[in-house]
This record gives C-alpha cells, sequence and structure tokens, in this order.
C-alpha cells in the first residue's frame, strides 16, 4: 500500500534515551521509561520525591506572599489586560484564571488553542466558564493544515497531539505579544509534577530557550518545512520571534509553584466556581472523568504514550494520586492493570476519517513504535508488555 510505504521502525531508545532494563518506582506506578524521569539510590522517581519536598519543605505561606508581589508588579494601572491565562475551560485552567481574579484581583485574558475536533464536554466546559465571567480569545487554525500536520506526526513524531501542543504553548506566547501582556501564568511545571528534568523545579519559570527540548521532542515547528508545509501555513502554530518576547519583557510562570497543586482538588474547585462538568463515564485508558476532557483524539496521543513508553493514560492518573496521598500504590497498582493500554475506540473510525488513513496504516504506524525492549508477541500472535508492575 503506497501510504505505508512511508512507515519504518522507529528506534525509540536512541530517540528518547531510555534505558533498556525497566525499572518501576517503588513509591508510585510510573516506571524509568518516562523521558527525562530520574530515579534515586532507594528506586524512587524524582515525582514521588518532588511531591514529598512539596508537601515537607515549602513554606506556602511564603510562597503565596511571592504570587502577590508577583502580580502587584505587574497588575494593570488602567484596567487593562495584566495577565494571560492558557484556559481550555477544565479544570486547571479554570481553577487558575478565576483564582487570578477573584482572589488576586489580576485582569486575566484566557487563551484557548483550539484541540483538533471538540468533544461535546470540551466545548460546553468552555461556553461555561466564559458565561461566569471572563474575557476570552480562541485561536484556531487552518483545519487542513491542523489534518495535514496531525497525520505527519502521528507517523514520523508518534503523537498526533503535537499539532496541538504547538499551539498550546505558542499561541499564548503570540497574544501577549500583540496585547502588550507580560505575563503568562501557566497551571503546574509538568516536569516537577509528573517527573521530568528538574531544571526548573524550585523556579516559578521556565527559560524560553528550553522550549524545544521539553514541549516539542526537539522538534520546533519549522521543521516541517521539510515535510513540504509552507512557512505560511506554518505560522499560526510558530511562537513569535525571541526578540520580541524580549522587547515586550514576557515572563512565563506557573501557578503550582506558588499555591499547592492537587488536581482533584482544582476539579472541585471549578465545578463549584466556572460551572465545569465531567464526562458521563471514565475516559479510555484510564478511571477518571475529569482529565483531558476537551478534545476526540487525545486518547491517541495517550495511547502512543503507552506503545513507546509502556506508560498510558491510567498509570500517570494513578502515580500523581498516589503522591497526592489519595490512593495506595496498591490500589494504583490494580488500576493500571485493569485500564493502561485500552485501545481508544469511541472515535476511531473518525480519527482514521480526519487523518486520511486505513485501519492498516494505523496498525503499521502503532506497530513501529513498538520497541523489542518492551513488546513481545505471544504464541496467539498479541503484543504483550515484558514488564508489568507488580
Amino acid at each position: 500500500m503506497k501510504q505505508n510505504k512511508l512507515i519504518q521502525k522507529k528506534n525509540v531508545i536512541k530517540q528518547y534515551n531510555l534505558p533498556k532494563e525497566v525499572v518501576f518506582c517503588k513509591k508510585c506506578v510510573v516506571s524509568n521509561q518516562r523521558p527525562r524521569i530520574t530515579f534515586d539510590e532507594n528506586g524512587i522517581c524524582s515525582a514521588c520525591n518532588y511531591a514529598v519536598y512539596k508537601k515537607n519543605k515549602i513554606d506556602w505561606k511564603s510562597r503565596e506572599k511571592e504570587l502577590e508581589k508577583l502580580c502587584d508588579r505587574f497588575r494593570s494601572k488602567d484596567d487593562s489586560y495584566d495577565v494571560v491565562v492558557p484556559c481550555s475551560g477544565g479544570k486547571d485552567g479554570s481553577f487558575v484564571c478565576h483564582q487570578l481574579k477573584h482572589k488576586y484581583k489580576m485582569t486575566p485574558l484566557a487563551v484557548t488553542w483550539s484541540p483538533l475536533r471538540y468533544t461535546p464536554a470540551g466545548r460546553q466546559n468552555l461556553d461555561s466558564f466564559i458565561e461566569t465571567g471572563f474575557n476570552h480569545i480562541l485561536g484556531t487554525p487552518d483545519r487542513i493544515i491542523t489534518r495535514k500536520l496531525t497525520k505527519l506526526c502521528f507517523n514520523i513524531l508518534g503523537d498526533p497531539f503535537q499539532p496541538f501542543i504547538y499551539g498550546q504553548n505558542n499561541f499564548p506566547l503570540k497574544v501577549a505579544v500583540q496585547n502588550k501582556i507580560s505575563l503568562i501564568m501557566y497551571g503546574e511545571n509538568g516536569e516537577a509534577e509528573y517527573g521530568g528534568d528538574w531544571k526548573g523545579a524550585f523556579s516559578p519559570t521556565r527559560d524560553f530557550s528550553d522550549y524545544n527540548r521539553v514541549f516539542f521532542t526537539e522538534f520546533p515547528v519549522e521543521r516541517w518545512l521539510e515535510y513540504g508545509i509552507s512557512k505560511k501555513d506554518l505560522s499560526p502554530f510558530m511562537p513569535p520571534s525571541l526578540d520580541e518576547i524580549k522587547k515586550n519583557k514576557i515572563e512565563r510562570h506557573y501557578f503550582g509553584y506558588y499555591k499547592y497543586w492537587d488536581p482533584q482538588e482544582n476539579f472541585y474547585y471549578s465545578v463549584k466556581n466556572t460551572g465545569l462538568k465531567t464526562n458521563p463515564g471514565r475516559s479510555e485508558g484510564t478511571y477518571s472523568k475529569y482529565a483531558s476532557l476537551d478534545d476526540r483524539f487525545d486518547g491517541y496521543h495517550y495511547y502512543l504514550a503507552y506503545i513507546k513508553f509502556g506508560i498510558g493514560r491510567c498509570t500517570s492518573d494513578a502515580a500523581h494520586e498516589i503522591r497526592d496521598g489519595k490512593i495506595s500504590r496498591e490500589e494504583g497498582i490494580a488500576l493500571v492493570k485493569k485500564y493502561d493500554g485500552e485501545f481508544p475506540k469511541k472515535y476511531f473510525n473518525e480519527f482514521l476519517e480526519y487523518c486520511d488513513i486505513d485501519k492498516e496504516t494505523f496498525n503499521n504506524i502503532i506497530d513501529s513504535w513498538r520497541s523489542d525492549h518492551l513488546w513481545y508477541k505471544n504464541n496467539e500472535n498479541e503484543w504483550k508488555l515484558k514488564n508489568i508492575i507488580e
């Protein structure tokens, strides 16, 4: 088949610098296959160590005073916008935006980069958030170009969600430059909270020069010029220039540095204050109902993570809730065994249509990302993970 000729076996170990031996954290359920995660001499992952540090070592009253000083430094003198808040209407962005407006008396401009294709719940939650009293900008790129990028990213990067990730990170910067707003407030520092590079774990900000490595897998937007997509078509996905960012003195801060970050509590807060509603049932691949509600296709982002790293959506959710003291490690292991790697079938035919591929091509792309150090075929010719958490 013509479209299958472009599919080549990927070297996942080399591409993500993964260890060949799989080791699971002794406190949570994550393994050392998560890119950039580290383990200490006791077999504890960096995310668990950060969780202990967060609970026991940080003076949160002092951190809140830092937040108040930050708000005072950037607060508008003429009632114009003084902070950009990336927000989809979900639990985390809604929590941050509502807190900044009502507790810290800022004037936020909420910014959303459109999902690949909205779920009914995702669109409803965004509308409910806006209706509770927020100024808002929605960035929607050319849908034809987005589909082309999604198909390319699915095959070449093993993540069909990468076009969204580009916009999610770069569009708020553009809005900040265009509106001469110097403060951008994101939610949590994912590298610290979920296990990754500790370089910025103890700082409220992240260096803009670190974007490509952490968010774009060393594959910035302009690389797609090599695949026949024009600079004009890529423009909506690209950030402003570093010179523009410096000229506008833009700082990107993490709310989770200043306020104790608890995703479940963020959910309860947003239900009460911004009208957040969950999915009717649990999200595919996990047990929760309130995470990643916006996009019909985000299940393939998590499924590809399971294929590439042996770590699916449930592992990520359970690991964080173990660190937060919501569930035990034993409960987390049981949930992982039950739900991790569940195939996202609800929108499968729609995803194939969106990417203009057939089922055979989809399966060939998926299999091209399976590494021999993680996967084997059993006697029934079924793919199985070599290492299962116990």
